[in-house]
């Protein structure tokens, strides 16, 4: 192992901090714009660091549980009728997936209810 300090998460974290901290308050317009998009991707990567594996990880299961290889495979599988798209084990696979790629993206669009128990979304 080459480097055990700082990791790739620190990395993100500390250059986040830099734009928003150093960047962003001493800049307008395009540029402070620009730091903010930046320093709003870094944070889905930290999240993506953090959450991306196990998410990954629960989706293959998913589909490999439904017989299908990945999701273009599951999309076709549903147009053609194979599976249907009201299926709880495809509804599982489908709020799976949307849950752990909101949490990473951006997890301010989940509740509560949602985030503990995607399938419990379905009511809503």
């Amino acid at each position: 192992m080459l480097h055990t300090y700082p990791d790739a998460r620190e990395i993100v974290t500390a250059v986040t901090e830099f734009l928003r901290d150093e960047v962003m308050p001493r800049t307008e317009g395009a540029l402070s714009f620009h730091a903010r998009v930046a320093a709003n991707l870094l944070d889905t990567l930290g999240r993506e660091l953090e959450q991306g594996a196990p998410g990954e990880a629960r989706l293959a299961a998913w589909l490999e549980q439904l017989g299908v290889a990945d999701e273009d495979e599951l999309a076709l599988k549903i147009r053609a009728g194979e599976l249907a798209d009201d299926d709880a084990d495809v509804v599982d696979a489908l709020w799976t997936a949307t849950v752990d790629r909101l949490a990473v993206a951006n997890p301010k669009y989940l509740d509560d209810d949602v985030a503990d128990d995607p399938r419990s979304a379905a009511a809503h």
